[in-house]
């Protein structure tokens, strides 16, 4: 690993501390360095908040004259809630600014390190830059395209099933697995499930960890409102709300009783009584949901997938076998005849997860606004 490399890891960690907490905007880390030692840190903890050159810039004080900034994200170069990270720099007297990615902001998108360069600073770009451009692809694709980043979570077996015959599937993964995931919730904007995940599991859908975290908004896909008013997710002490999408052509006295708080009904348009799940990405990313957590089931995992709704698969994989054909497999209906149609995951990556195996791929040419 090469210092520049070094120093961008720990500018990624740091951005990492506010994942799921920062939109409308991206996560950002930044580090000072001074003669080979890290002398200021920041990451940009929420909106309306100094983004994370300041706060790096701010902790290394005086020692910032001559010194090196390390950025995930290209500094920004226009007022917006704050003010141009490169005027700042700027006054500052950094001599070098690496930076991981460009920023994909229209508004940015280069000018941010064409500012620096022209007042002097020297700039170079693309440091660790597949992980950096991983940090914010959520921010990336809304927007690009308006629509969420959307994960497909799932723990399946060793045969492909997600649950037994009779849909029993507590639980397929290990404990590890699932503080992973309840780690993940806490750095997402919404959990999405449909409404047989409900009726079958009646799940919270909240992050359980021992040491905190946050809830998640709770999307609940139910486009005949099929789910049970009692169901535990309407009725949480959570600081986020659950959003219950509905078609459009449910009746206002059918949706009453749902409506209280803590609770928002979402009336979605669509055909032949189904939701149009586009649109309806489409609204939640209107409300600043830049990433989504699928969790399921079948049904509208594969509705999302044939729509080119999904952006990346998480499948923890689990040593264990069913031993027969009529469990419940990741999505419903029929898949594509020859595997010569079959699709191929890009940078795959393999972690294991207590005995499961955590196999994580992008799904490549989803990013349309369609």
């Amino acid at each position: 690993m090469t210092p520049e490399q070094k120093y961008m890891r720990q500018a990624l960690d740091l951005a990492h501390k506010g994942e799921g907490r920062t939109a409308p905007n991206p996560p950002v880390g930044a580090v000072v360095v001074r003669e080979n030692i890290i002398v200021g840190r920041g990451f940009h903890p929420c909106a309306g908040q100094p983004h994370a050159e300041i706060f790096a810039l701010q902790e290394a004080g005086a020692l910032t004259v001559g010194a090196d900034l390390y950025v995930t994200l290209e500094p920004c170069s226009h007022q917006g809630r704050t003010g141009p990270c490169t005027e700042a720099i700027k006054k500052a007297g950094i001599a070098r600014v690496f930076a991981g990615t460009r920023d994909p902001n229209p508004r940015v998108d280069g000018k941010g390190l064409a500012q620096l360069e022209a007042s002097g600073i020297q700039t170079a770009c693309g440091i660790l830059e597949d992980e950096c451009k991983r940090l914010i692809a959520p921010f990336a694709k809304v927007v690009r395209t308006g629509l969420p980043y959307v994960i497909l979570k799932a723990a399946m077996t060793l045969d492909g099933q997600i649950a037994t015959s009779s849909g029993d599937s507590r639980w397929i993964s290990s404990d590890p697995s699932r503080e992973k995931v309840h780690r993940l919730r806490d750095r997402m904007d919404a959990v999405m499930v449909g409404a047989g995940t409900v009726i079958k599991d009646d799940p919270r859908l909240t992050t359980r960890l021992q040491d905190g975290g946050r809830d998640a908004i709770r999307v609940v896909v139910d486009s005949a409102l099929r789910v049970p008013e009692h169901a535990q997710v309407f009725h949480l002490e959570s600081s986020a709300p659950t959003l219950l999408a509905v078609s459009s052509d449910i009746p206002s006295d059918r949706i009453r009783p749902y409506e209280k708080p803590g609770v928002q009904v979402m009336q979605v348009s669509g055909r032949n009584g189904r939701i149009d799940l586009a649109v309806l990405l489409r609204e939640l990313g209107k409300m600043d949901i830049h990433s989504i957590l699928l969790e399921g089931g079948s049904r509208l995992n594969a509705e999302m997938w044939h729509r080119q709704l999904i952006d990346r698969l998480m499948l923890f994989i689990a040593p264990r076998i069913l031993g027969g054909g009529d469990g419940l497999t990741l999505f419903s209906g029929e898949g594509v005849r020859f595997m010569k149609e079959a699709l191929q995951l890009e940078d795959v990556r393999y972690s294991y997860w207590g005995p499961d195996i955590l196999i994580e791929g992008e799904v490549p040419n989803v990013h349309r606004a369609d």
